[in-house]
């Protein structure tokens, strides 16, 4: 049993999120009983395994996708529900990584995911409240340089316009906090009501004819060999298939020796706040979300009600904080200090994944098993992208699959026993240069 799964949450429930209270109903899927073929065996629910249950049969695929809890339950259905441009890094850092020309693609593959994730909303009637515009916010005049560089290199190197540069006067019009001085305003990034989209994903999945077994969590997976298929086992059955795509991120590295070492779970947290009415306007004047340059990231929008919706604070242990609305309303009270006795109506944890260079891991595990995870915070367009380039790959269609999977993902040092505690001490060392200002 993955810990996991179980440990935070109770089984096949959504947590206490606004998200859950606020998206549309989905009707549970039934278990998977007994012994199953297919053509392909999906592990994990998700965005990245949804989107490639939907692609896989809409090929003509027979198509098996087992999810250990609810589809949309890991951090599909808790992130921030930002859908930002490019990668995880930005393109001058990609640049300085990987090459201009590598980078360029990574650029491209970034822009194909965005539209990817519109093109869903809109060929399936996804009900998920998609608005544009994601803000990246500087609290010194190092970081708001930096962010203004940005948008000049993406300008000149890529022809990318959408961008909207914020001087001091410009971000306090738009967000009325002393914490910032600056940044980008990315016009053609986005928000959404992250479960809602997963959701929504789950059934253009199953009206493609792909079947969904909810509570169907994955013990054991055993690779085919040459005339026999691979073998997907849970505690109630098997599936027997040609491909696997292993779509688990945070919650099923144990199912791979190669993806644990690459491919770390870690802890983050969002609060939802009452109904700000009127108030609302000294948080956000438009319907945009945000996000700073702190190095564990604050991230907020405002729902269609007008609650703050704010993402702040990691954890490294397998627990979540007893008590997730104090973790997160400090941050959100050093923001906007006039909230900080606001009442706040959900907290929730989620686990996402990340890797030690904070780009995803694409990776053929074996002739018969594909995979995608570690997206770093970057997952809403990147996860839902990595199901397409899965279902293309095994249909023979590799380029774009083989072009995240070139991407330099060593593992991390320390092995199993030390990764989480090295892991730790380093990002508590960064926690306290965003503190104090460094």
């Amino acid at each position: 049993m993955n810990r996991l799964l179980h440990l935070n949450d109770r089984p096949g429930h959504y947590p206490d999120s606004w998200y859950a209270a606020d998206a549309p109903a989905l009707a549970a899927f039934a278990p998977l009983k007994g012994a199953a073929r297919a053509d392909v065996c999906i592990i994990g629910g998700g965005y990245t395994g949804l989107s490639a249950a939907l692609h896989c049969a809409q090929q003509g695929l027979t198509t098996i996708l087992l999810e250990a809890q609810r589809v949309g339950f890991g951090a599909s259905g808790r992130n921030g529900g930002q859908l930002g441009s490019g990668q995880r890094i930005d393109q001058l850092g990609l640049t300085k990584m990987v090459g201009a020309d590598a980078a360029r693609l990574l650029w491209d593959l970034g822009e194909d995911a965005k539209s990817l994730v519109r093109s869903l909303i809109r060929d399936h009637a996804i009900d998920c409240d998609l608005k544009p515009g994601v803000a990246w916010t500087g609290g010194s005049t190092a970081e708001v340089a930096d962010l203004h560089r940005l948008a000049e290199h993406l300008a000149t190197q890529h022809g990318y316009e959408q961008i909207e540069i914020l001087d001091r006067a410009a971000c306090q019009a738009l967000c009325p906090s002393d914490a910032y001085c600056g940044g980008i305003l990315d016009q053609a990034a986005a928000h959404l009501q992250p479960l809602a989209f997963a959701r929504g994903l789950a059934r253009a999945a199953a009206a493609a004819g792909a079947q969904i077994h909810e509570r169907a969590e994955v013990h054991h997976l055993t690779p085919g060999r040459p005339g026999s298929p691979a073998k997907v086992q849970t505690g109630q059955g098997h599936v027997l298939a040609d491909h696997v795509i292993l779509a688990t991120n945070g919650y099923g590295t144990g199912l791979h020796r190669q993806t644990a070492a690459r491919v770390l779970p870690i802890n983050n947290f969002i609060i939802a706040t009452e109904p700000l009415g009127d108030s609302a306007a000294r948080v956000l004047t438009r319907d945009v979300a945000v996000a700073d340059s702190k190095f564990v990231v604050n991230y907020f929008r405002l729902s269609a009600d007008k609650r703050l919706l704010f993402g702040g604070g990691e954890s490294y242990g397998d627990r979540f904080p007893s008590d997730i609305a104090a973790k997160v309303r400090a941050p959100m009270a050093r923001i906007f200090p006039h909230l900080a006795d606001v009442r706040i109506d959900h907290a929730w944890g989620g686990t996402l994944a990340i890797t030690m260079k904070r780009l995803p891991y694409f990776a053929r595990l074996a002739p018969d098993i594909l995979s995608a995870s570690g997206y770093s915070g970057h997952g809403l367009g990147t996860a839902t992208q990595a199901g397409q380039l899965m279902a293309l790959a095994i249909a023979g269609q590799s380029a774009g699959f083989d072009t995240m999977a070139r991407l330099p993902i060593p593992p991390f040092p320390g092995g199993a026993a030390l990764r989480t505690p090295l892991l730790s001490l380093a990002m508590s060392w960064f926690a306290l240069r965003d503190r104090l200002g460094f």
